[in-house]
């Protein structure tokens, strides 16, 4: 790479989100868009501001509300854009629930489902792409999301054989930004966040959160708050010593 990564966060980490993703887009004219909820659509929008050609891809786990693929159609009819839906290896699913049934993970934890449904597929397409990014925003998640830049050096999928960059353009937003953003612009949104959801997940492991929970409450509440990440961004989780 012929730019600084460190400097560069540096010189962008209190920029407008629409500038950074301005610089993402001019610096890989490749990369793709992370989408599945009310933050990646105001990262769409933003795109769109600043160029006519830009990537969409999102997870389809085969686990979502119907609401959620309802959503999906809406952006992609809203801009008039291909969104480029990703399906987890069907071997690989049907052999994680013939051995373990399909709700494993309340008992075992989260992780091996999301690596199976949301971490392999995501990472055969970043495999293909010099750098993506994602709606993360600080004060998601306390607990994990606390520190993250605006950009930075990818090491969960990225290798030294095929760096990787992973852009962050809300880092500093709050979700009152996020949401007015949406409202000024009448954005598409979920309709789930009209019952009580704020961080929309798969159906098993989303739940609407009640009056002044943190919207992360909602996502796997039998687990540990520390360890609140599906894998899409494990580079978040402090490492113990």
């Amino acid at each position: 790479m012929s730019f600084n990564i460190t400097q560069l966060n540096l010189e962008y980490s209190n920029q407008d989100p629409v500038k950074i993703m301005g610089l993402a887009l001019e610096l890989f004219p490749e990369l793709a868009i992370s989408f599945s909820g009310a933050e990646d659509v105001v990262l769409i929008d933003l795109a769109s501001r600043v160029s006519d050609d830009f990537k969409v891809f999102s997870l389809d786990t085969g686990r979502l509300h119907p609401e959620t693929y309802q959503y999906i159609e809406a952006v992609r009819n809203h801009y008039g854009i291909i969104i480029d839906v990703l399906s987890p290896d069907a071997h690989a699913v049907e052999t994680l629930v013939k051995e373990k049934g399909l709700f494993s993970f309340y008992k075992e934890g989260h992780q091996e489902c999301c690596g199976v449904r949301k971490i392999a597929p995501l990472r055969k397409k970043l495999s293909s792409l010099p750098a993506w990014v994602t709606g993360q925003r600080k004060d998601q998640s306390p607990s994990t999301r606390a520190h993250i830049p605006v950009l930075e050096q990818d090491h969960t999928f990225g290798s030294e054989q095929h760096p990787l960059v992973k852009f962050n353009p809300l880092a500093n937003w709050s979700s009152e930004q996020v949401w007015n953003y949406i409202r000024m612009f009448e954005l598409p949104y979920n309709p789930l966040h009209e019952r009580g959801f704020v961080s929309i997940g798969c159906e098993p492991c989303t739940r609407p959160v009640l009056p002044n929970q943190h919207e992360r409450e909602g996502r796997w509440w039998w687990e540990e708050s520390t360890q609140k990440e599906c894998g899409l961004h494990a580079g978040n989780i402090p490492q113990a010593d």
